[in-house]
């Protein structure tokens, strides 16, 4: 409740329950009496202890603005038009208008609350822009309601009705106020968090006219029925929205009859998807959410890697710079285009994407560790080195920056290198299997088998379904002269991999050799 807005609405609805319930505060009277400067306006000592509540909440009030503040940084938050059309409308008109229809919108789904969804940026409300735009019906109608009950509020002869029709009034708007755009801009078309205290209002409000209503009707049955309904189904649509929030796949697709125009519900969906491996129909939901704003980086961002992970190439690069194009800052899309450039056998531009990346995020240790690949294929052994061990400085769990350097140490001969490397690697992540075995190859060409084995054989125990695991500790076997053992692993690995590289040749070998051993021993 603290977290953002709520947090400044709670003191203003505490100074108004203080002063209209607890105190009985008359609105009216009291306008009057400051109109027309009366002399018998003095503080009574009630009156002092209000006046030191309210003094007491705006200082608490103040200070939650400062800690906010201060946590932003000293500065306003920076929100594109994207997040909030109206507010960067060049016409005063314009603004005035669709923010007064964002109040009604907001107003409906107190009365309605049928149309919900996570996200209302990015074009899901049309600007309104002509005074010929039908929607102009549901401002006149908010206003005619408001004023309406204002009006009551602060004229009728029956007191008790004004005191409630204020607090109603009060805890309906007070609490809206930090999100109506009128003192600073924010950073949403509409939220529905901002209605959670404001639908107090709501319900003394519609409280109160039931009231009204059952005193002057003559079926009251009807009536009773009538609000029974009401309540029921408001709890059918908080049970099914609740539903729908229990996972991200049906809060995504429940926003897509609500706000189709919006790239971000679009994005959300795709991602979902892609997260659950389903690439094809994600493609499908990025291409909408590009369509639906040409200038979404983060959405030709993520197309643009599942098109370079089905070797759509061109179209992947041609994505991926218009994406840097938009936005000269964006380092994922610098990364994602390096890549590209990599398997496009464009090293050179492949590079300077990957260094752009790390000028505009400088702890970015997946570019780094991609640099060393590209290093790598370069044969600049040196410089990929250097560039994964940047990677593992950043991100010590970085098993796959570690897992190359071993493998690149032990392919070029520097096995006692690799091993120092493999030992401070298993220190950082000792349960990384990956790892265990490759120190495990580094240690069985050292010939230390015995620290070779044990390795292995926790990789295999860690991931037991590995073939190259099995086959690889059979080699061990076989060079350490453990035949028997070494034919049990090449089995096991050729029966999870019958193709596996080199087991089947190696098998072969062991076979003929203890065929060989097997006649010698009888003759």
């Amino acid at each position: 409740t603290f977290g953002k807005e709520d947090g400044e609405q709670n003191t203003g609805l505490n100074a108004v329950f203080d002063a209209l319930v607890i105190n009985k505060l008359n609105v009216l009277e009291l306008i009057q009496k400051l109109l027309h400067k009366d002399k018998s306006l003095e503080v009574s000592p009630q009156r002092k202890g209000l006046l030191f509540r309210i003094t007491l909440l705006m200082s608490g009030g103040a200070s939650i603005l400062y800690i906010r503040w201060r946590i932003m940084g000293t500065g306003p938050p920076a929100f594109t038009e994207v997040d909030n059309p109206a507010s960067f409308a060049d016409s005063l008109f314009v603004r005035a208008i669709n923010y007064n229809y964002y109040y009604s919108l907001n107003a409906w789904l107190l009365l309605c609350p049928w149309w919900l969804c996570f996200d209302w940026s990015m074009g899901c409300i049309p600007l309104i822009k002509s005074v010929s735009d039908w929607r102009i019906i549901a401002l006149a109608a908010l206003w005619f309601c408001l004023i309406g009950l204002i009006c009551q509020a602060l004229c009728s002869e029956d007191s008790h009705k004004r005191r409630i029709l204020t607090l109603g009034l009060g805890f309906l708007i007070i609490p809206f106020l930090p999100a109506s755009n009128l003192f600073f801009r924010v950073g949403f078309v509409i939220a529905e968090r901002v209605i959670y205290l404001p639908s107090i209002g709501y319900c003394i409000l519609f409280t109160y006219g039931f009231s009204l209503l059952s005193k002057q009707a003559k079926k009251k049955k009807i009536l009773a029925v009538a609000v029974l309904g009401i309540l029921l189904v408001n709890v059918m649509r908080c049970a099914l929205r609740s539903s729908q929030w229990r996972s991200e796949e049906q809060l995504f697709r429940s926003a897509l009859s609500v706000c189709p125009l919006n790239a971000k519900v679009h994005y959300n969906v795709g991602k979902n998807l892609a997260d659950k491996g389903n690439q094809s129909a994600a493609i499908k939901y990025y291409r909408e959410a590009v369509r639906l704003n040409p200038k979404y980086v983060h959405a030709m961002n993520n197309l643009g890697n599942i098109l370079k992970e089905r070797n759509e190439l061109q179209e992947a690069e041609e994505l991926l710079s218009l994406a840097v194009r938009i936005q000269p800052d964006f380092a994922a899309a610098w990364m994602n285009l390096g890549i590209v450039q990599n398997s496009l056998r464009r090293f050179e531009e492949a590079e300077q994407s990957y260094w752009t990346a790390i000028k505009h995020r400088k702890k970015y240790p997946d570019c780094y560790y991609n640099l060393g690949r590209l290093y790598a294929d370069l044969n600049r052994h040196v410089d990929a080195l250097n560039a994964w061990r940047n990677a593992t400085v950043l991100k010590p769990e970085h098993s796959l920056a570690w897992n190359n350097m071993i493998i690149l140490l032990d392919n070029t001969g520097n096995l006692a290198q690799a091993e120092a490397v493999g030992r401070e690697a298993l220190e950082l992540i000792p349960n990384d299997h990956s790892l265990m075995f490759s120190l495990a190859n580094v240690l069985g060409k050292s010939q230390k088998y015995k620290e070779s084995e044990a390795l292995f054989l926790k990789a295999i125990k860690a991931n037991p379904n590995a073939a190259s695991y099995h086959g690889n500790l059979a080699v061990l076997y076989h060079r350490w002269g453990n035949l028997d053992l070494a034919k049990k692993h090449y089995e096991v690995s050729l029966k999870l991999d019958p193709m596996a590289p080199g087991t089947k040749e190696n098998y072969n070998l062991l076979r003929r050799k203890l065929e060989q051993l097997q006649k010698k021993g009888s003759a």
